[in-house]
């Protein structure tokens, strides 16, 4: 059964694990209409299930995979998914975002979500083929890397007369480690916020989709112009040509320069043998065999890389005995050098190999390696603590251990597995961890940009650069219809406080519709391809709309899960000043940046969360006695 709604398809697959049964449910098309898809979408079904003392490793915490009416379709650089659930890492509202081909594979198999509860006696995958569904025995296959897990259960379906796409957890998931991923194709990650934990919870080891479905189009003969207009544009662009010419890892050439890269946790923002050996020159001249891109994006930002002085065994990944593996995409790259203080880029991109395979998100666990380094070299901690494991800055042999360990929680792999915050809790340093909301901050530094300080601050699931490229539009990818412009980088204002809340509001159209971030189309463009998908009288007021009502509606959420005006933090060690580097001695004012960001959103100063009259405007009123309960200012 569905529901007349251009761009959709108009149904979910509902699945009980515990009771093994699935059944069709019609989208909620008011849902659609407002939360669009993806991430915004996932959270507003989130909503209908989550308490504050809902257990996020426990069966009643849903696991939600979303897309959006973007995703499957001829538009560049839309093949991407969202999964939603209560993080187990954060306790918050958890979302990450994947790319590859799996989300369209799920379009096209004729669902525009899954929503998955309860708890499966025994390990099982699910498969969801030409609009069947079926919950097959995964016994034989837990246990099994990301990479044989997909060969294993693409065998098991070759009569299918489709190609088949399988998002899988590895060994993190099944262990529970706190920020598993899930993954899918060659090496893509819905990594953050531990969502392949609560898959590994439910003892659901994979989902095998795939179909020829095609969602119904508002007005076909339109959508063809913009997407022609699109095509030239994504074609074009200069900072797609880039992207196409040396892969993300171009984020490190370009963040030296301005202080962007952090270096030895944080603490550095300048190295000149790093910089030498950690650069998109050294990838394409030594490593790279070739691009590997997403569903029908021209881009192909994606790597596929040899190693020389790594052994990798033979899997999926390469097909043959040929030591290659996929990436290192820049936080990656980063994470595993320039952040544990090494240079060696073939090293960086085996531990972030090993992380594809058990199922890790590669942020999380190299910061999290990264912190215990810190704290080894800061004298805080001992080797008797690290399993022998000699933490001086550089050694990236231990990481790679590290990495092992984590995955299948052995020794200090253990803690380690918990996060960067139970560490510090463990050894009595709460303050030095690098976190906002229990999430690890990534590798975009906020003293090189002051309003991606607002962002690492105040967004849903924590520290997150996917929720605001702040950063990309200082560097010059302004797109001043939605009102992304450039200001001076360093600048405590207003102004700044505006432009962090419009490139995440931005973001969250962006995490929804989905398009990656890689394709920022032309505003017309994302204006008239979203009108002539749906039919909804779109104009680029009405995108940043949907945005902000997503980026509010997930801290209304985040209040019911717990949060408080207190989580709106930069941590310690961000509000240090590097004299050395591209930083140029900065440091983010937070507490005011913070006092102006609230005014530029309407947030009440005192406790942080939207006042009415804001709910009302963005048509959220129906959580107002929710939020506030009889405290409801005038």
């Amino acid at each position: 059964m569905t529901t007349p709604l251009p761009g959709y398809h108009g149904r979910l697959l509902r699945v009980d694990l515990t009771a093994g049964r699935w059944w069709d449910e019609p989208l909620n098309p008011d849902y659609a209409r407002h939360f669009l898809g993806g991430s915004g979408l996932g959270a507003r079904y989130l909503a209908d299930y989550v308490a504050a003392d809902t257990d996020p490793l426990g069966p009643d915490n849903p696991l939600i995979f979303m897309t959006g009416p973007f995703v499957g379709t001829p538009i560049p650089a839309a093949g991407r998914y969202s999964v939603v659930a209560r993080s187990p890492l954060t306790r918050l509202v958890g979302e990450a975002n994947g790319g590859g081909h799996w989300g369209p594979a799920l379009r096209q198999a004729g669902y525009d979500g899954i929503l998955i509860t309860g708890r499966a006696p025994s390990p099982v995958y699910l498969s969801v083929i030409n609009g069947k569904v079926a919950l097959h025995d995964a016994g034989h296959l837990w246990g099994l890397n990301h990479y044989d897990t997909q060969d294993q259960v693409k065998a098991a379906h070759a009569e299918e007369k489709v190609r088949l796409h399988v998002a899988t957890i590895g060994a993190a998931g099944e262990n529970s480690v706190k920020y598993a991923a899930v993954m899918n194709d060659h090496g893509r990650a819905a990594a953050r916020t531990g969502l392949g934990a609560v898959m590994g919870s439910k003892r659901l080891k994979a989902i095998v989709c795939g179909g020829k479905a095609e969602a119904p189009m508002a007005d076909p003969a339109a959508f063809k112009q913009f997407l022609r207009a699109a095509m030239r544009f994504v074609v074009e662009d200069f900072f797609v040509v880039g992207l196409r010419m040396s892969g993300t890892i171009m984020g490190a050439d370009v963040g030296y320069m301005y202080g962007d890269t952090p270096i030895r946790y944080f603490t550095a923002s300048t190295d000149p043998q790093i910089e030498e050996g950690i650069n998109a020159t050294v990838l394409m001249d030594t490593m790279l065999d070739r691009q590997v891109p997403c569903y029908r994006c021209p881009i192909s930002c994606g790597r596929e890389v040899h190693l020389d002085r790594y052994t990798v065994e033979r899997s999926a990944v390469t097909g043959s005995e040929t030591p290659r593996v996929d990436g290192p995409e820049y936080e990656t790259a980063v994470g595993f050098s320039a952040l544990i203080g090494a240079n060696d880029l073939q090293g960086a991109a085996y531990a972030g190999h090993l992380c594809n395979l058990h199922g890790l998100d590669t942020i999380s666990t190299s910061h999290t390696i990264a912190f215990l380094f810190y704290l080894y070299n800061q004298g805080i901690v001992t080797q008797a603590q690290t399993d022998g494991l000699d933490l001086r800055w550089g050694n990236l042999a231990a990481a790679i251990e590290l990495v092992e360990k984590i995955a299948h929680r052995r020794g200090i792999g253990d803690l380690l597995a918990e996060g960067t915050d139970a560490v510090a809790r463990h050894f009595g340093v709460p303050e030095l961890a690098v976190t906002v909301k229990g999430l690890e901050v990534p590798y975009h530094d906020p003293r090189a940009f002051s309003g991606q300080a607002l962002v690492y601050a105040t967004t849903s699931r924590g520290a997150c650069h996917m929720a605001g490229d702040y950063y990309e539009v200082i560097r010059g990818r302004v797109v001043p219809e939605f009102g992304l412009d450039l200001v001076d980088r360093h600048a405590q204002d207003v102004e700044v406080a505006r432009l962090a809340a419009r490139t995440m509001d931005y973001r969250s159209f962006t995490n929804s519709a989905i398009l990656c971030h890689f394709e920022d189309v032309t505003a017309d463009n994302v204006v008239g391809l979203l009108q002539s998908l749906t039919g909804w009288p779109v104009d680029y007021a009405e995108v940043m709309r949907l945005g902000e009502r997503i980026s509010v509606f997930k801290r209304v959420l985040n209040f019911r899960l717990g949060a408080t005006r207190a989580d709106d933090r930069l941590p310690k060690l961000l509000r240090q000043r590097i004299e050395a580097g591209g930083t140029e001695g900065f440091v983010p004012d937070i507490d005011l940046l913070l006092d102006l960001y609230y005014g530029v959103r309407q947030w009440d100063p005192a406790t942080g969360k939207p006042l009415p009259a804001k709910l009302r405007e963005l048509g959220l009123e129906a959580w107002t006695a929710e939020l506030w309960g009889e405290a409801v200012p005038a």
